[in-house]
């Protein structure tokens, strides 16, 4: 019978050849980096990759080892990479370079444009965020506001990105994509959705209720309880409590915030609607000038992959192997390309950091496209 003892003393002295015969590579490897620095050649040469792996398979016994011996060295090539772009960080410019640190954003003072209209979250997110002196006004859409600061006519643009029960909004991450925008800040808004109607109204006149889509979603449960009252999708929340007021109808209500209650003189009829109590939505402030404070925690990046196996998993461990947090990961599909996304990443840090520095470099080099879209600091729920 085979000593289970002596089995594991061989496996430990192979195991100690290994790490022995992997950090001599890695020697090696970091040569090969000063050569590609020197010469300016890229880190990545899939073609080589490929034919070095189709060559070590080969000297494999069996199908089961081929597999092995692969994956084994995809991994000590990736981990080959990491250590070059290191050392090409420490030489060159990387991605997010064109950012510009400074201690506080300038925000009084300034012009902001918000998607709807007063009462809506919207512009409660812009209150919390910003001091009082500031311009502020509406527009109809999403992409209406992102032209207003890409023209230069608005400092800064609020704009939700993502609810905890609805999820994220779509069109958000595809304008992104679009316009040459910095994501500069975030906050964060409760939304505790209430029952509006004019005053003096009863539940029982009611027979229409008007909200944004999400919110008559994160409030299903409440109106189903009843089915007499037809529910009509507007704009926004704060939209609909506006056409409760200026229609003047008792058999109308709105859902919107109590705060859009106060802003058009409506009365709550019932409050507490929203069958999740931890109904946030999380909101961004872009900007059309690539600057970040010298504070900020999170890092959002998107990217595209070319169409194989694995490149995924690549990405991701640049900012795995580099100690990052990854928060966040969503993905939109590309237009015009079937069946392929495009991938929003967001992780801690701050563009100033070398592990930041090190896994931007990498994701660059092998993704066919990358961008930064903004780093900034993660503020309280108002």
């Amino acid at each position: 019978m085979t000593d289970l003892q002596e089995c594991r003393k061989e496996i430990d002295r192979i195991d100690s050849e290994i790490v022995k015969l992997f950090e001599k590579r890695m020697k090696v490897s970091e040569e090969v980096a000063k050569y590609k620095i020197h010469t300016g050649k890229e880190v990545l040469d899939s073609r080589r990759e490929q034919e070095k792996l189709k060559a070590l398979r080969a000297q494999a016994h069996n199908g089961f080892n081929a597999l092995g011996v692969q994956e084994i060295f995809q991994q000590i090539m990736a981990i080959s990479r990491k250590r070059q772009y290191q050392l090409l960080t420490a030489s060159k410019a990387t991605a997010g370079q064109d950012y510009t640190m400074v201690e506080k954003l300038p925000l009084s003072g300034v012009k902001v444009v918000f998607q709807g209209v007063e009462g809506a979250y919207s512009y409660a997110a812009m209150r919390a965020y910003f001091p009082e002196d500031i311009e502020n006004y509406h527009v109809k859409t999403f992409r209406d506001a992102m032209e207003e600061v890409a023209s230069g006519r608005a400092d800064y643009g609020v704009l939700p990105i993502e609810n905890s029960t609805q999820g994220i909004v779509t069109d958000i991450y595809d304008l992104l994509t679009e316009y040459q925008l910095y994501i500069v800040g975030e906050q964060v808004i409760r939304a505790d959705h209430v029952l509006l109607g004019l005053p003096g109204t009863s539940l029982e006149e009611i027979s229409a209720v008007y909200s944004h889509p999400q919110a008559l979603a994160q409030c299903k449960k409440y109106l189903e309880s009843h089915p007499d009252w037809k529910t009509v999708k507007t704009e926004n929340t704060a939209a609909s409590a506006k056409k409760v007021k200026e229609e003047g109808r008792s058999c109308q209500a709105a859902v919107a915030s109590r705060e859009a209650g106060k802003f058009y003189g409506l009365s709550v009829l019932a409050e507490h609607i929203c069958h999740n109590g931890q109904n946030v939505t999380r909101f961004i402030i872009v900007s059309p000038k690539p600057v970040y404070e010298a504070k900020a925690e999170k890092v959002s990046i998107c990217f595209e992959l070319p169409h194989e196996s694995g490149t995924l998993y690549n990405m991701l461990s640049h900012i795995i192997y580099n100690g990052l947090n990854m928060t966040k990961i969503e993905s939109r599909p590309i237009p015009g390309k079937t069946w392929q996304y495009r991938f929003f990443v967001d992780f801690q840090g701050n563009l100033a950091d070398p592990a930041v520095k090190n896994a931007l470099r990498g994701v660059e080099a092998e993704a066919d496209s990358m961008r930064v879209l903004g780093n900034y600091g993660q503020q309280e729920e108002a």
